[in-house]
């Protein structure tokens, strides 16, 4: 069975800078397509980025572009999520997430395995 397991949120000010991180554990990471989704309260689960399985290929959803990388290193076995520029339209808990498909990872449907999330609050 894959673990999933966020890192690096916390309280930050607008224009500021967060490193989310995602250790898995129980499976290798390369096995996956790998990606962030965000949930804020009283709404859906939202897409952020996803990237391949040795990260070629990336995508992203519109307002996050030029504002957020994800990246991987999968001999560390680990997810991260580089935010810039943040907003208070930010603020939700992300979750990593896992797929087998990466064509099927930006919808939540897509997803075969899901961390516990962390908080990323950013004030204004």
């Amino acid at each position: 069975q894959l673990e999933l397991a966020e890192s690096g949120g916390g309280l930050v000010q607008a224009g500021g800078s967060l490193r989310l991180s995602c250790a898995a554990s129980g499976r290798t990471l390369s096995t996956y397509a790998m990606g962030w989704f965000r949930q804020a309260p009283g709404q859906e689960r939202e897409f952020v980025a996803a990237i391949s399985w040795i990260g070629r290929i990336t995508n992203y959803g519109d307002s996050m572009k030029g504002r957020f990388t994800i990246s991987r290193d999968n001999a560390k076995n680990t997810l991260y999520l580089q935010m810039n520029s943040l907003k208070p339209e930010d603020t939700a808990v992300y979750y990593c997430a896992a797929s087998q498909d990466y064509y099927a990872l930006p919808k939540t449907n897509g997803i075969d395995y899901w961390g516990q999330g962390t908080q990323v609050t950013v004030s204004s």
